[in-house]
Parts: structure tokens; C-alpha cells; sequence
């Protein structure tokens, strides 16, 4: 009796969801029916006005949209047995089609939605792959303003015409993303410029979508409980007016030009992580959006040399002293494989018992392979499968850690996934190079730091005399690295090993 129990409440539960669901759809449509009888006068006057620019629309695109997903999750998989292989091929289906319903509404509503599904696509840890691999069309498919809404909009805020501002102005954009597009221009002194234009109506309609993916998760999370991503709504509550507010990435651009002067890159391969280990490690000030849209290489003419140019300042993080260094040990525990320091620095950070699950979420690898050392083989095939299974399996544990972790962490876990995702594209993921980028800003700041708490010359000598010495290491052990894959460390290598073996 009792088992029969439980079923009938199973089903009664089951059937209450789907209530609710279908309680949300018919709200849904009564929205846009009610958006196209009240705005089809406006619509028919005005061939500048865009559907897309009313409330009601939005939302009840959106609301349809939430419905329509979670009515497939409760009722597609509910007749196969769990855990089956047609169980995982059906699971595989829904995430697929849900996972092109939410890339299509991000299209659609444009602006906040686009951005939060840019954010979205780079959780390869926590979404699974179908939505991952769906969602990161959206780096390269913002949608463009019209030439009238750019010079609308150019006029509204400087309060002049494009031609009393510019020579010359391109209609056709360089890019477009999220939330702005570059066009370029001529000044009136005659100077070349990129020109970015935010597009109309996001500012005043940013807050209303971020209340509305709120209501829309919550209601989630009263259907499926262990839904937990309220953290992504508090995280665009906090981004997104920095990133709209283009005076705040005027001042990044110029503090991260000052910061990183003296880089003169010879190839972006190697270099891209090491200009990242030097805004995280050593400077805490940190460009969170590297995505292959704002990572640019070109080669300078004069020189033939290879530059990275980094594109769309609105969107940095600034790292306190603390989370910094404690960062920096981590890393530096990671890379030596001393799981007691390892576990030391993640409860630091705020992992709690739950600190091998953040240091595989960190690294991208097994922790099997946290534990002999990251530096010691490179990621596999296999090991990319595992880790995506363990993500589905722990979702409920990793939602749990991004709740808990500090606010700081979120954004460099986004910035960890963008940099892994440039970096398997060059074939330089998980490096030795890349590790020992990290190792010397990892010494050099907390050598910096240890030298600002000693008053004792004597000690100050002693920690810079021991960063030299760890630094001189890791030099020494690049050079053999590269000799042995040379043709030279080849050869020098057989050699030894001929005459290792030789009778004489």
C-alpha cells in the first residue's frame, strides 16, 4: 500500500506541474495576443518601430518559451525507465530542442537575453554539451542596428549629427555583439577611430528582462527544486550596468593599457595565458569577457611580429588582496599536486567539504588527474567525456558551490571556460607553457605581497632571493622542455641514450 501511495503521489505531483506549466502557456499567449491587438495600430504607422521594443511581447515570448521547456522536461521522459540507453538518447533530444527554443528567444528579445545565453554557453562544467554547443553560436550571431538607430542614438547622447562629428562614418559595422556595434570613422583632425554605438532601448530595457529571467527561474525552481541558478540573475543584476556604461570601459581600457605596456607578444599560442595569469595573479584587475569575438591577433607590419588586441573593456574584475593570494596558492598547490594545500585553499575560497568537485571545476580535468598532477599529462578525449558526465551527474552539488563560493570566483570561472575554449581551438590547451605562465605570476605576487609585510631588509633580501631562484627553475625547465622537442634535444637525447647502452 504504501509503494502504491508514493505513485499516486508521484503522479498527483507530475500532473500539478503540468498544470502549472500549462497555467504558464495560456498566460503566455493571452500576453502576445493582447501585445498584437494593442500595438498593431503603432506597427502599421511607423516603419521604425520593432516588435521586439514592447513589454508585453518580450515577456510573453519569454514565458512561452520557459513553458515549452519545462512541459518537454516533465512529460518526454517521464514513460522510460531512468537510466535505460533510450532514456539517455531521449534526455539527449530534449536538451537539444530546448537548448535551440532558448537560443531562438535570445535571438528574438535581443540585448540582456543574448548576453546571459553568451554566459550560458560558456558553462561547459555545469550545462550540458547539447546546450553548450548550442548556445555559443551567440558570440557570432548579435543582431545589428539599422544605420537610422545608430544616428538616433548618436544623437540623442552627443547632442550632434554624425557629420558634424566625423569625416567620414561606415554604414556597415566592423562587429556587432550583445549590447553595441563598432563602426569605423574619421575624426574632423583626421584621426582613425572604432566607434562603438550602444544599441537603442537596451539601457532602459535591461532591468525589466533581469526581473523577468528572476520570475522565470523561480517559477522553475518551484517545478524542478534542485534548479539552482539564481546566482546567474545576481551576477547580471551586478555586470550589467558596468558593461553599459561606456565611460567605466573608457577607464578599464586605459588602466589595462597602462598595466600591460610593456607585453610585446611574439605569439598568441603562448602568450594569451600569460596575459591572463598577469591581470588574475598579479595585478587582480581582470578582463572577464575573452571570448574569440573581443580576442583579436593581427601582425604589425613593421615588425612581423603577432599582437593580441583585447576588444570590449565594459566587463572587469576587480580582485581583492585576499582572494588574490589565496588564489594564487591554490593554483600553485594545484600545479605541484599537494592535495592538503589543495584542500587548504579551497575551503579559503569558499568550497567547504565540496573542494574536489571546485578544484576539477577550476581545471577542467578528472580528479584523478588533479591528483597526480595537471602538468604531467594532457587532456584526453576519454577524460573531456568524464568530466561532462560528472557534470550532469553533480549538478545539484555544483549549483550548490556557485552559491557558495565568493562572487569574485564567479567571473574568473566564466573567464577559465572562454580561455579553455581559445585555447583547445590553438591546440594549446592545458600546456606545459600555459602552467609555468601561471607558476612565475603566482611567485612573483606572493613574493610581492610577502615583501610588503617584512620590515627587515634582511628578510626582504631573502624573499626576493628565493623568487629569483624559484623563477631561475622554471626557466631552466622551459629550456629543456623546448630542447627536448627540438630536433637538436632529439638528437642530443638519443645520443646519451646510445651511449647509456653501449657495451664500452
Amino acid at each position: 500500500m504504501l509503494g502504491g501511495g508514493l505513485c499516486f503521489l508521484r503522479v498527483k505531483a507530475s500532473r500539478c506541474r503540468e498544470a502549472v506549466v500549462a497555467s504558464m502557456a495560456r498566460r503566455a499567449l493571452k500576453l502576445v495576443s493582447l501585445a498584437a491587438a494593442s500595438s498593431g495600430f503603432y506597427l502599421y504607422s511607423s516603419k521604425y518601430l520593432d516588435p521586439n521594443d514592447f513589454g508585453a511581447v518580450r515577456v510573453g515570448r519569454a514565458v512561452a518559451t520557459t513553458a515549452v521547456i519545462t512541459y518537454d522536461y516533465l512529460t518526454s521522459l517521464r514513460s522510460v525507465p531512468y537510466g535505460s540507453q533510450e532514456y539517455a538518447y531521449l534526455k539527449s533530444q530534449v536538451h537539444l530542442r530546448s537548448a535551440e527554443r532558448l537560443r531562438d528567444l535570445c535571438c528574438a528579445n535581443r540585448g540582456t537575453f543574448i548576453k546571459v545565453g553568451q554566459h550560458l554557453g560558456a558553462l561547459d562544467y555545469l550545462l550540458p554539451e547539447e546546450y553548450t554547443r548550442t548556445l555559443k553560436v551567440l558570440h557570432s550571431q548579435a543582431p545589428q542596428s539599422s544605420m537610422q538607430e545608430i544616428e538616433q542614438v548618436i544623437r540623442e547622447d552627443l547632442g550632434k549629427e554624425i557629420k558634424e562629428l566625423f569625416v567620414s562614418f561606415e554604414d556597415t559595422p566592423l562587429g556587432a555583439a550583445s549590447l553595441a556595434q563598432v563602426h569605423k570613422a574619421v575624426l574632423q583632425d583626421g584621426r582613425t577611430v572604432a566607434v562603438k554605438v550602444q544599441h537603442p532601448k537596451v539601457q532602459a530595457q535591461s532591468s525589466r528582462d533581469i526581473l523577468l529571467m528572476e520570475i522565470l527561474l523561480l517559477t522553475v525552481k518551484q517545478i524542478f527544486p534542485d534548479f539552482e541558478f539564481m546566482w546567474l540573475v545576481d551576477e547580471a543584476k551586478k555586470n550589467l550596468p558596468l558593461e553599459l556604461d561606456f565611460l567605466n570601459e573608457g577607464r578599464n581600457a586605459e588602466k589595462v593599457s597602462h598595466m600591460l605596456k610593456d607585453f610585446d607578444f611574439l605569439k598568441i599560442s603562448r602568450n594569451l595565458g600569460k596575459l591572463y595569469s598577469e591581470m588574475i595573479f598579479v595585478n587582480g584587475f581582470v578582463h572577464c569577457d575573452p571570448h574569440p569575438g573581443n580576442v583579436l591577433v593581427r601582425k604589425c607590419p613593421a615588425t612581423g611580429k603577432a599582437h593580441i588586441i583585447l576588444l570590449d573593456h565594459g566587463l572587469y574584475q576587480v580582485l581583492t588582496e585576499k582572494f588574490r593570494l589565496d588564489y594564487c596558492r591554490l593554483w600553485q598547490s594545484l600545479i605541484k599536486a599537494d592535495m592538503k594545500r589543495v584542500q587548504k585553499y579551497s575551503r579559503r575560497l569558499g568550497a567547504g567539504d565540496l573542494y574536489p568537485l571546485f578544484a576539477c571545476m577550476l581545471t577542467a580535468r578528472s580528479w584523478d588527474s588533479v591528483n597526480r598532477g595537471i602538468d604531467r599529462s594532457p587532456v584526453t578525449a576519454n577524460e573531456d567525456v568524464e568530466i561532462r558526465t560528472n557534470a550532469a551527474a553533480y549538478l545539484p552539488q555544483i549549483s550548490q558551490l556557485l552559491n557558495n563560493v565568493p562572487r569574485q570566483m564567479l567571473l574568473l570561472l566564466k573567464t577559465n571556460d572562454l580561455l579553455r575554449g581559445i585555447e583547445s581551438a590553438l591546440h594549446t590547451r592545458a600546456s606545459a607553457s600555459s602552467f609555468l605562465n601561471m607558476s612565475r605570476c603566482c611567485i612573483r605576487a606572493v613574493s610581492t605581497y610577502q615583501r610588503s609585510k617584512s620590515h627587515s631588509l634582511y628578510r626582504k633580501a631573502k624573499i626576493s632571493l628565493l623568487e629569483a631562484l624559484s623563477l631561475w627553475q622554471i626557466n631552466l625547465h622551459e629550456l629543456f622542455l623546448r630542447l627536448k622537442g627540438s630536433r637538436l634535444g632529439n638528437w642530443v637525447i638519443a645520443f646519451l641514450s646510445r651511449m647509456h647502452h653501449s657495451p664500452y
